[in-house]
């Protein structure tokens, strides 16, 4: 059987919210003002804070992509990904690099993630991952846009159990023994994640994840620093940057 290892991205793997930078370079490529990214960015904290589960506003944030060209969405993730190593300090550096003993081993590298797969895709190909499990959204194939909903299948979103459990489906399918294998994750929705694993890994400080991996004796890696700022792009054409009207106020 094979072993692999399972990494969280956002603030594990990377040190920023790969979904919220991106929404900030795709409505400035597409024409529209900081405080629109800014609005929708504070509405989905402001799901959080008061008890909506990560799921739904994981959901929501989908829903913003309604309408949207995916075609110019993959696009545009490819050259916010430039981007941010343009920038440079996108990557937690100690956990890349155990990405890199991982590979290194022979483990297969597996990405586990709520965000998108137009934005982890070049991320994938930048550090040579081999499977990408996340949450996926629904596309109309008659207008290849996104409707806004993720698509019908069970995981959906990739976040809290769902990672553990499309890890054991994954690893039934693939002959990994999950015995021999390693999970890393940053936030106490990554608890079954870890638990899924022989061996689990937690990043940075939450407080949860602190306790959780005292008893299980998981190990530990530093968490991510600061990203630096993202300089945003100019808007491209208006013919290829069409947008839902609805998005536009």
């Amino acid at each position: 059987m094979t072993r692999a290892a399972f990494f969280d991205v956002d603030h594990t793997l990377t040190t920023s919210a790969g979904l919220f930078r991106f929404l900030s370079y795709w409505y400035a490529a597409t024409g529209r003002p900081p405080h629109h990214s800014a609005r929708e960015r504070q509405r989905l904290k402001a799901m959080t804070a008061a008890g909506v589960s990560r799921e739904e506003t994981n959901r929501s944030y989908v829903g913003l992509y309604a309408g949207a060209d995916r075609g110019l969405i993959t696009r545009l993730a490819r050259d916010w990904f430039r981007a941010e190593l343009s920038a440079g300090g996108h990557f937690n550096e100690p956990v890349l690099s155990a990405l890199h003993r991982h590979r290194a081993a022979g483990d297969l590298v597996v990405l586990v993630s709520g965000s998108l797969p137009a934005l982890l895709e070049p991320l994938a190909d930048q550090v040579g991952a081999h499977h990408i499990l996340c949450t996926e959204p629904e596309t109309d194939p008659a207008t290849d846009t996104y409707t806004g909903r993720l698509v019908r299948r069970p995981h959906q979103p990739m976040i809290g159990r769902a990672k553990a459990d499309a890890v054991r489906l994954f690893a039934a399918a693939h002959r990994i023994d999950l015995a021999a294998s390693t999970a890393y994750g940053d936030h106490v929705s990554d608890a079954p994640l870890l638990e899924t694993t022989g061996r689990g890994v937690r990043v940075g400080c939450d407080p949860v994840l602190r306790q959780l991996g005292a008893r299980a004796g998981w190990g530990y890696l530093p968490g991510a620093p600061d990203p630096r700022p993202l300089p945003l792009p100019r808007p491209v054409a208006a013919a290829a940057a069409r947008t839902p009207e609805r998005l536009v106020p």
